[in-house]
């Protein structure tokens, strides 16, 4: 879909590449070595509170009511015509 995608190790690795390249969207999943995504997720927004953040995960029933800091939540299995709806939301 000619989108340019960075991936990273783990959650410490994607806060690093994060702090020191621009991106114009994050989708992480929740469950991650190192750094949970709603972790990576709030020091995300710290640095940039207006940058999208899609989280993927299995687990979205743990996530409901939380703090969580993402913009929207694709659960596990999903299709891919469901993150190219979000991703299309979230980048208009």
């Amino acid at each position: 879909d000619n989108h340019t995608v960075i991936e990273a190790k783990d959650g410490a690795a994607a806060l690093e590449l994060f702090l020191h390249d621009r991106f114009d969207l994050v989708i992480t999943d929740f469950e991650m070595p190192i750094m949970k995504g709603h972790e990576l997720a709030a020091k995300i927004k710290q640095h940039s509170p207006a940058l999208p953040i899609l989280m993927i995960t299995a687990y979205a029933e743990r996530l409901e009511g939380s703090a969580n800091p993402v913009d929207a939540i694709l659960e596990k299995p999903f299709h891919l015509e469901d993150l190219r709806r979000l991703l299309a939301k979230l980048l208009s």
